[in-house]
């Protein structure tokens, strides 16, 4: 059993994270497991409110003061870090575990410097003295690729540009080279060019430091090239999950279906982009069946009242949809009439 365990760095079971509101309880995570293995690259996958980015501010236990993490484990190296102390916590962000949030300019303290603020981490988690902090930030400036960093560091947030701003955050989270890099949308604030330098940068570094990512996005072109494996969610629950391969060559869910069909075919230009019908899930009042059956051309009678359960594809490709349920029996129906 401890040989199983070392074979992932981070593993995230059945993890269930609610919201307390006004209205009732927003179950925003509802049973999200998946694995992490050193050195490799996850995507999160999916639209607004589908869960991906309180999925990844539960591994780092950074929900608002109206969150919970209701039940499930996250293991890293083994050890259920749900269990950890507030001083427990506050080594592992940064030290094990860093994140880059979606907007720098919002991250950033427009009051103190940019070197004040990556000094005072690498001071927070390192034993390192103020000189030597300084010159790991200008270390980390170089290493991604920050023009004069020197100069960079006597600067404030307001001074540098949202590249610029986006790969100062990129630093302060690998002063500490941590073992899991979480990218909350790092390039949604960015224009088409910079974040196309922003994604370049960070499989450099991935390459370069060896650190595991885990990337959430809705933008599934974003990581076709850089994912190891991807993970496609809607309503707070994993509804596929695959490589790059077999999430964009064949996918099985419709929600998959729709997303890819919602991206620019750079192959013809002609071609109009097919949105999903109808409106995100209410997670106040969560369906008895599938969560995607409301918008879905497919649904089945079936898809109302029961939830599909994750139905393994291939050795890397899974997904919970009753199509793949019915083709399936199908097929067995047909096998046996042969």
């Amino acid at each position: 059993m401890a040989e199983e365990k070392k074979e992932y760095l981070l593993e995230v079971k059945d993890l269930h994270t609610s919201f307390t509101t006004d209205s009732g309880e927003v179950q925003a995570v509802n049973g999200v497991s998946f694995n992490l293995r050193e050195g490799e690259v996850l995507g999160i996958v999916g639209e607004s409110g589908s869960g991906k980015s309180v999925t990844a501010y539960s591994i780092m236990q950074i929900l608002a003061e109206n969150g919970r993490v209701t039940s499930g484990q996250v293991l890293y190296r083994g050890e259920d870090i749900t269990k950890y102390s507030k001083k427990q916590m506050a080594s592992f962000r940064g030290k094990k575990c860093s994140i880059i949030f979606q907007d720098p300019m919002t991250s950033l303290n427009p009051v103190f410097t940019v070197g004040n603020q990556l000094m005072e981490a690498i001071l927070l988690h390192t034993d390192k003295n103020r000189a030597q902090a300084k010159e790991r930030a200008v270390e980390m400036l170089k290493l991604v690729g920050v023009n004069e960093p020197e100069r960079r560091i006597k600067q404030y947030p307001h001074e540098l540009s949202g590249g610029m701003r986006q790969r100062v955050m990129i630093a302060m989270a690998l002063a500490c080279e941590p073992d899991i890099l979480i990218a909350d949308e790092p390039t949604t604030a960015l224009d088409v060019t910079i974040q196309a330098q922003i994604l370049e940068l960070m499989q450099e570094l991935q390459k370069t430091l060896g650190m595991a990512i885990i990337m959430v996005t809705h933008d599934l072109g974003v990581i076709a090239d850089m994912c190891d494996k991807i993970i496609v969610m809607y309503g707070g629950s994993v509804c596929e999950r695959g490589t790059a391969d077999d999430i964009f060559y064949s996918p099985r869910h419709e929600y998959t279906k729709g997303l890819l069909r919602s991206i620019p075919n750079v192959n013809n230009s002609k071609e109009r982009l097919v949105p999903i019908s109808g409106t995100p899930i209410n997670l106040l009042n969560m369906p008895k069946g599938c969560a995607f059956c409301s918008r879905c051309d497919q649904a089945m009678k079936i898809c109302l009242e029961e939830k599909p359960e994750e139905l393994a594809l291939s050795d890397t490709h899974k997904a919970s949809c009753w199509m793949n349920i019915k083709q399936m029996a199908e097929e067995q129906a047909g096998g046996a009439k042969a």
